[in-house]
């Protein structure tokens, strides 16, 4: 399984962060999760493109997370690529129909395929599990094996750190948390990195490496001290995502190996 991060950045623009989303790719299988602003560009600028996409599997259904969804349904249309499935927590549906309230001339250009999803389901090829987590609003962190298997790849959405959310990641090759802003921040429905640290300390869950995203540009110049905040609490494999970065979840798992045995 591979993944990229598409877009790192959150609801306040960086300059060089598009907004959330990420390609998870297994076989010929791939799959957009959530599709903030810029992330149709950073789309295009991968193998896949917006047209090979299969599916569309939405966290929640904040702008900086949905911004791009319209913009990539008029492209595929535009470009006869008009078969595709969109998917997230309940509320979805309405979603999509809302999308096409706004923007009429656009209904039934697709052949679209809508659903809620929550607990396990199946979708484009990959074997997903779902966790409500804690935010501002109904949102899911998801647990995704590919078609050809393999270590999972987890990824938190939009929440604060909680132990329970670290354990629903147990085993994940790659765990990619938000980490939006820096400690002297007083924010809730995100973690700062000393809460994270804490979560990733308490839980009783075996991790590969931790990447953070969902960045404001409060954590701009400041990863360093980020990261030693992290490190005051967990000792693991922690590193900032970045936009364009891809990892191969078998790699990842091989270096973190190698990593123990000379350790």
């Amino acid at each position: 399984m591979r993944v990229t991060f598409l877009g790192t950045g959150s609801a306040m623009p960086t300059g060089h962060r598009f907004q959330t989303g990420l390609l998870v790719e297994s076989g010929d299988h791939s799959l957009l999760v959530d599709c903030g602003s810029g992330v149709l560009h950073a789309l295009e600028r991968t193998e896949t493109g917006y047209e090979d996409v299969d599916a569309v599997l939405l966290t929640h259904h904040h702008l900086d997370h949905v911004s791009d969804l319209d913009v990539l349904l008029k492209a595929r249309w535009l470009a006869g690529a008009t078969e595709l499935t969109v998917a997230g927590p309940p509320g979805t549906e309405d979603l999509v129909e809302g999308i096409f309230d706004l923007h009429e001339y656009m209904r039934d250009r697709l052949d679209l395929t809508v659903r809620d999803v929550e607990g396990s389901f199946s979708l484009a090829g990959f074997d997903v599990d779902s966790m409500a987590v804690r935010h501002s609003m109904q949102c899911f962190a998801y647990r995704f094996v590919g078609a050809e298997g393999g270590p999972p790849f987890v990824f938190s959405g939009d929440t604060e750190a909680f132990t329970e959310l670290v354990e629903f990641a147990d085993g994940a090759a790659v765990f990619a948390h938000d980490c939006s802003f820096p400690d002297d921040v007083d924010v809730s429905n995100h973690p700062t990195p000393s809460q994270l640290g804490g979560a990733l300390a308490e839980a009783d869950a075996d991790l590969g490496r931790v990447y953070l995203t969902h960045l404001y540009p409060h954590t701009e110049g400041r990863h360093e001290e980020m990261l030693d905040s992290v490190g005051d609490h967990y000792d693991g494999d922690v590193r900032f995502a970045e936009d364009g970065l891809t990892v191969t979840l078998d790699e990842a798992v091989d270096e973190a190996d190698r990593s123990h045995s000379s350790s």
